[in-house]
This record gives C-alpha cells, structure tokens and sequence, in this order.
C-alpha cells in the first residue's frame, strides 16, 4: 500500500488553487486525445471534444483506490507512455487525411518508413538530421513530462475522497453520454432514412482507431485469396506499328489542376504546351480516368494499367508480384519493341522490372546526373528525357537500318519533378544538350530556383510551378523531334496531398494522348477522350480498365 501524501501535496478541490491544477491536468490530458486538424496543415486545435477514454481512465483509477485504498505512484508513469501512444494514434488519424486525402493504414505505410528515411537522409545535410532528430527526442521528453505531471495530479485527488466522489461522477456522466450519442447516431429516422450527422461532443476514441489498424494488419497478413485474370494483352498495334511509344507517369497530376484556382494558373503553360503539340503537327485526345489511390503510392496506378487489373493497396501488390501475368510491356515486346523503364527516382534494386517484363531500366546510377539537385529525388525531369536519348542513341538521328536493336521503342518513364513537396523546381533549358553538362544552368536561374522553398503551409504554388515545369519539359521535347513518329502519353499517377487537392476531392486524374497518327486519336475519341488537353467529366474508366481501351486504340485484334 502507498503511504498516503502530506497534507500540503494533497489536490483538494475544495481548496482554488488544488482545484485549478487538478482542473488543468484534465483539460491537457483530455486535448491530447480530441485535438482537431487545422486543415489542411500539419496543425492542430482543441474544439472542445471529451475524451470518453479519459473519462474511462479516471474512472478505473477512482474504483480501484475506493477499494484499496491507494494509488501506487508508478502509475502515473506507465499511464504517461500510454497517453503518448494514444496522442501519436489521434495525430495520424487526423492528420493524415488533411495532407494525404487518405486514412493511415499501419500496415501498409510502415513498409514505406525505410525508403522514406533513407530518402530524407540522403538529400539532408548531417547536421540536420542530428538537429530534428534532438528536437523530436526533446518533444517527446516534454510531452511525457506534461503527462506525468497530469497524471500526478489526478492521482493525488483521487486519493482524497470528496474529490475522488466528484471525479467518479463526471466521468460516469461522460460514460453514459458518450453511449447515448453513439445510440442516438445509430438510430433511423422515419421511413428508414438515417439522420443527419451531427456535431459530436465526443471524437471517435483513439482505441477504436488502432483496434481498426489491427483488423488491417489481420487481413493484411492473411492476404488475398486470388487476383481475377487480367485482360487479354491482344492488339495489332496497326495504328502505331513502328512509332516510339512513351509511357509517362506524371507525379501527383491529379484532377485539381484543371479544376477552379489551379486551372487559371496553369492556363498559359497548358496553352504553351498545346502550341508545341500543334506545332509539331500533332494532336492531342484527353480524359478523366479514376486511380486507384490518392496523395501517394504511386506504384499501384502503374501495376492497375500496366496489368489491367485494379490494385489498391500492397498486398495485392505483392501477391501479384509473385505470379507470372502478361502486361502492357511484354505486349510491346512480342511486337518487336525495345522496351524500357526509365526511373530517375529508382535508387535500389527494382525486381518489378522483371515481373513486367522490360529489356532495359535505366535508374539514377545509371542516368549518373552531375548538375544542381532539385527536391527530394534530386534529378530534373527534362535531363532524364535528354539523357535517354543519348543512350539510345538518337541525338544525331533514328537508327533506320540497325538490325540488332529495334527501332521502335516502348518507354515507361515516372517523372519525379512534381513529386512532394514540389518545390524547389528546376529551370526549364531551352538548350537540351547542356542538360547533359554538368552545369546545365546559369547562376541566375538557379539563384531564382533555390529561393523557392517548400511552403509547408501551402503547397498550392509549388505544385503550380511544378506542373507548369514539365508542361514545358514535354511541349520542348516535342519541339526537340518534330518529325519523330512518337505516341506520347501523359497521364497522371495520383491527385496531390488533399493539402493542394482539397478536402473530399475526387481520385480522378487526367489522361492526355499525343500523336500525329489519326487514326489511333479518332479511335480513342470514339470510346469518350475528347479533342484538346482540357478533359470533360465524368471519368470515362478506373485506372486498370484504361489499358483495353488503349490496346483497342494502338489496334484492334484480329
């Protein structure tokens, strides 16, 4: 049994100033557990919610001191780690939507913890890292401490009776509430329909959050039964027999930039970049299509199209890695194209690439880019494209009678300019060979490109400039091959963050189609693209089942 405090350490509630720190210890352990998002921020605000898991708490300690009598003072230490675990629950259950559009789902995101550190590590100085990671450590240290010290309080109150008797009440008041709320959500309204939400007083308990991430990690370690077959890989390719064909993935091009706000700011760059298609005698077909994922996880949108099959989450993923499935690589490969992933981003060994079947991967060794770094994947888009030219050999012109290589190339290319946090952006370089020097711009454009850091409380302009980058990057590699018989498809990967995107946007993403073959755009207008680089809702497909209509496009079966 405890021995029982000094009267001077007692938290009578009927002296102020006992009452008061007891009072304040409540209210932060309370916030810490029903705090709100200042969307769409990394910030956070009370609104006054009541934690029912508090008030539970409370409530067990007031039982077991009216039975024996004491309060070991270990508690408030255990009680302390406890509530850190609950806090860090509660911030990425609301924090996660606001910047990702998304829940968090433990056992899918913990996978992504290594890349993400070891990406973080390598385009931060030392110094840095040591920096954040003393003040996350001093943070945390103090938070415990704040805990502790709450706890402290409580426990002291409970251990007088007249407080212990107050405390027991309110928190059963709160118990009893906080059911009848959930009952009351619960119940239908006349006729069947079911009422309208209404503001809660109590959030959703932080248990009830990793009791959800529990049944995900259970159903994610029993995975998926079976994946349906994929669509028949059946085309002639008549429409684009012996055209180049380029496959680009564009980071987080998602439906918002050519919604309201965004689509005025990208207005003159997407006007510039249907110049260079037109002016190139070419044309452009687009559309909505729906990705399979949102914010992030860029990997699934390009198994869905790659394979024809939806793929929303990795576990899917990686049951499908492990079987042997045609995909849209390995169609071009019967066809006699050369085919190739080139993944600037890519820093580590990609067994993917033999699932899909590719000839060639060229990652960032092997691209070995020696200019200015820009973002968290350091190489700029349009050095990548320079680059693959140059080792493809067609800087000087096409190989027409090369017999041991094909002519015709497939190329899947993920860019990684408009990748989070989008800023700094690379300058754009009119002259596409010094891209392949080792400084491909001058001091001013880069003084310029430097003073744009990350705003981490709007990412909107970044992504702008970001976007507007590789409108430019594309329309001049255009230009660069005016007469080059090329099938450019540009289509985005997922939306951005919901911190550019907005709250409950929607998943689609726009496709655009660019060529000088009619036949292959009159085709695609048939089954819902419309002519321009404006698409027009609704989406006209998911993800996965873009890849029929494109195989039908490039050339129907016989």
């Amino acid at each position: 049994m405890s021995p029982r405090p000094p009267a001077w350490r007692r938290a009578r509630l009927s002296d102020w100033s006992g009452a008061a720190t007891v009072a304040a210890a409540l209210l932060v352990l309370n916030a810490a557990l029903t705090f709100e998002n200042v969307w769409p921020t990394p910030a956070i605000r009370w609104a006054g919610g009541i934690s029912v898991e508090l008030a539970g708490c409370v409530l067990l300690l007031a039982l077991m001191v009216a039975r024996t009598g004491s309060l070991p003072n270990t508690w408030p230490r255990w009680l302390s780690g406890l509530w850190i675990i609950l806090t860090a629950g509660r911030y990425a259950e609301v924090t996660a939507p606001a910047l990702y559009g998304r829940d968090v789902n433990l056992y899918w995101d913990l996978r992504l913890i290594p890349d993400v550190a070891s990406m973080v590590t390598r385009v931060s100085p030392s110094w840095l890292i040591t920096l954040a990671t003393s003040v996350v450590a001093l943070a945390l240290l103090l938070i415990y401490l704040v805990f502790r010290w709450a706890f402290n309080r409580v426990r002291l109150a409970l251990l007088e009776q007249r407080p212990r008797r107050l405390l027991a009440l309110m928190s059963s008041a709160a118990v009893v509430l906080f059911a009848a709320e959930r009952l009351g959500a619960a119940v239908s309204g006349p006729a069947g329909s079911i009422r309208p939400p209404i503001a809660r007083a109590f959030p959703a308990p932080v248990l009830q959050t990793y009791g959800h991430q529990a049944a995900l990690l259970l159903a994610g370690l029993r995975g998926s039964a079976s994946i349906p077959a994929g669509p028949p890989m059946e085309s002639t390719l008549s429409n684009i027999d012996g055209a180049d064909v380029l496959l680009v993935f564009v980071e987080s091009y998602g439906a918002v930039s050519v919604g309201p706000g965004m689509a005025s700011k990208l207005a003159g760059s997407r006007r510039q970049l249907e110049a260079d298609i037109r002016g190139t005698e070419r044309d452009v077909a687009s559309a909505y299509i729906e990705s399979p994922t949102f914010g992030g996880s860029s990997w699934l949108a390009h198994l869905s199209l790659l394979t024809g099959i939806e793929v929303r989450d990795s576990n899917t993923s990686a049951l499908l890695m492990t079987q042997h499935r045609q995909t849209l690589v390995t169609t071009f490969a019967r066809h006699g194209y050369r085919t190739i992933a080139l993944m600037p981003g890519l820093r580590q060994q990609w067994p993917e690439g033999a699932f899909y079947g590719f000839d060639e991967t060229y990652g960032a060794d092997r691209l070995a880019y020696a200019g200015p770094e820009f973002g968290w994947f350091a190489i700029p888009d349009q050095f990548s494209l320079a680059r693959l030219d140059a080792l493809e050999g067609l800087l000087d012109a096409l190989p027409e009678a090369d017999d041991s290589r094909p002519r015709a190339r497939f190329v899947f290319f993920p860019t990684i300019s408009t990748h989070f946090p989008f800023s700094p952006t690379p300058p754009y370089q009119p002259d596409w060979a010094r891209m392949l020097t080792p400084k491909p711009y001058d001091g001013p454009a880069l003084v310029r490109a430097y003073s744009r850091q990350p705003d981490w409380m709007n990412f909107g302009p970044g992504y702008g400039e970001a976007l507007a980058y590789d409108f430019a990057v594309f329309g001049g590699y255009l230009r660069q091959w005016p007469g080059r018989d090329l099938v450019m498809i540009l289509i985005g990967d997922h939306q951005p963050p919901a911190a550019v995107s907005g709250e409950g946007a929607p998943w689609d993403v726009p496709v655009h189609v660019i060529a000088s073959r009619r036949s292959l755009l009159d085709r695609l207008e048939r089954r819902g693209f419309r002519p321009g680089l404006v698409p027009e809702r609704p989406a006209i497909a998911r993800m996965h089942a873009l890849l029929p209509l494109l195989l039908d496009a490039f050339g129907p079966h016989d």
